[in-house]
């Protein structure tokens, strides 16, 4: 059965998340320390959460960063449903003209 323990102090948790940021591995903290690697990762990952930096679950994605992935993805989708309306529309003007638009290869 697991030992009980009290919760580790907001204190604590905020410096093991802040030698982790300086560069330290969670399980070499964990060999020092009481907490287990697996908690101190956690804990990195709910700051980063609190901060900004990070989705939670989001695969390292910084929130501007996501915004701005959604921003351009359906910026893109708009983008190719138009060119494909263009591409349509200049292929009906051809059959009505009986002409190829240039940049066709006539065929």
């Amino acid at each position: 059965m697991p030992k009980s323990r009290p919760p580790y102090s907001p204190e604590f948790r905020r410096q093991m998340v802040d030698l982790v940021r300086a560069g330290r591995d969670p399980d070499e903290l964990a060999r020092e320390f009481e907490p287990t690697g697996q908690s101190i990762r956690a804990w990195v990952a709910k700051s980063s959460e609190k901060d900004g930096r990070h989705e939670a679950g989001g695969a390292g994605l910084a929130v501007p960063e996501r915004d701005e992935l959604v921003r351009l993805r359906r910026e893109n989708k708009q983008l190719r449903l138009e060119r494909d309306i263009l591409s349509k529309a200049a292929a009906w003007f051809a059959r009505e003209t009986g002409t190829l638009p240039s940049g066709s290869s006539g065929s």
